[in-house]
């Protein structure tokens, strides 16, 4: 397998530095950890109940909610050979899709979010409900609530570990660092260390961003670049991810595979994210402002569709090797679209699409993290699994807004 094999050989060419880093920032989520809890953010709650504290994207206690039974029935597979996948995240956009599209394959799932108020609950909820009417249940608790990770892992008979819960967002974090800190790499760290300890290791399958790539100027952005100049926080926590997961790889014989997202957009989508809050502004009326570079440049991203990103996430699930030390490996892979478009070019399509000239405003890019452009190399993907994005943008938000003007019951134009 190429693209595995170039991802070891990047690893081993690293290990020291991989190593030194890993453990350094392990040290610092468990430091940070602890100084979140003794500045009062409660701890995790029993059972069916929260403690009082701040919610969110806060690094506040999230209640328990599990039925066994229903566990047990979301985790049923449609016959012989299929997965059976402990999903982190099903209330978020990626793992809702991957959900749907997993069982859809007859795969069993058993989801797990904490809901928390980064953005509108209520659209968190949807997906719940949605995935609910399918069969597929949604615990609700805390990814890096250790003692409960470890229950839910003995619920079901799993075959794998996809985990896709984060803290999202590149601004947030600048006014909200301890909730990165807190879901990413705690968080990540606390899963890790939950498959360590059981009978048998699971291989694992974690989402990563394009926004390791930092303010790396060679395009497409390839694996094998270096990445060692995040241009965020957010950025720096799934470079973290990265590394510690190496270090998982690499001591316990762990099969870890992590997945750069590039700018995924969608029906049932982020509201944080452009092409979603520019569709309410172009509809509504309000100013919408366009970042430029330093030198007039233009903000230029590689939207990846939903449905695309899903099938290269199964994709990686299903090629990955066990957690068997000789037999695992230590993968990294883009999931892009290849197809890089201007942010001008994404406002002028969602005007088309809705029949309506939206109010446009250049403005200078600020200084919270984000970078000029994403560009994904996916050669490797495409080796390993036959990752091929097949959807344009116009296309994608066509479907995106079909989706928009139904769920908010708004008109066509």
């Amino acid at each position: 397998m190429r693209g595995g094999g170039r991802g070891n050989e990047a690893g081993r060419a690293n290990f020291k530095y991989l190593i030194v880093v890993a453990l350094g920032v392990t040290f610092l989520v468990a430091f940070l950890h602890g100084a979140v809890a003794k500045s009062g953010a409660p701890e995790s709650a029993g059972r069916g109940t929260r403690k009082e504290g701040p919610r969110g994207a806060d690094t506040g206690a999230f209640k328990r909610v599990f039925d066994a039974e229903r566990a047990r029935a979301s985790c049923r597979t449609g016959g012989p050979g299929k997965h059976v996948v402990f999903l982190t995240g099903t209330g978020g956009f990626v793992g809702f899709h991957t959900a749907l599209e997993l069982q859809k394959q007859g795969h069993g799932v058993l989801g797990l979010d904490n809901f928390n108020d980064y953005y509108e609950t209520s659209l968190k909820r949807a997906r719940q409900g949605i995935l609910l009417e399918k069969g597929i249940y949604t615990v609700e608790g805390d990814i890096a609530d250790g003692e409960f990770v470890a229950q839910l892992l003995e619920a079901c008979p799993f075959t794998h570990v996809l985990h896709l819960a984060a803290q999202a967002g590149v601004r947030y974090a600048a006014k909200n660092p301890l909730a990165y800190v807190h879901s990413n790499l705690l968080g990540f760290v606390t899963l890790l260390e939950a498959v360590k300890k059981m009978k048998v290791m699971l291989p694992v399958v974690y989402a990563s961003s394009s926004s390791v790539y930092g303010l790396n100027t060679k395009v497409p952005f390839s694996e094998e670049d270096r990445v060692d100049h995040p241009a965020s926080l957010y950025a720096a926590t799934k470079k973290s991810n990265e590394m510690i997961a190496h270090s998982y790889h690499n001591i316990y014989g762990m099969s870890l595979t992590g997945l750069r997202f590039f700018t995924v957009y969608g029906p049932y989508g982020r509201p944080d994210m452009a092409y979603f809050f520019f569709t309410k502004y172009i509809l509504d009326g309000t100013e919408i402002q366009i970042f430029q570079g330093p030198n007039g440049e233009e903000v230029q991203r590689d939207f990846t569709y939903v449905d695309d990103i899903v099938a290269g996430v199964i994709g990686s699930l299903e090629t990955a090797p066990p957690s068997v030390k000789g037999q695992a490996t230590y993968r990294l892979f883009n999931l892009g679209n290849t197809h890089p478009e201007t942010v001008t070019t994404l406002v002028e399509n969602l005007e088309e699409i809705l029949g309506k000239e939206g109010r446009k405003r250049v403005v200078p890019m600020p200084a919270t993290g984000d970078v000029l452009a994403t560009h994904a190399n996916v050669s490797a993907a495409y080796e390993a699994f036959g990752y091929q994005p097949k959807t344009d943008l116009k296309t994608g938000l066509r479907r995106f807004v079909d989706w928009y003007r139904e769920y908010y019951g708004i008109g066509g134009g």
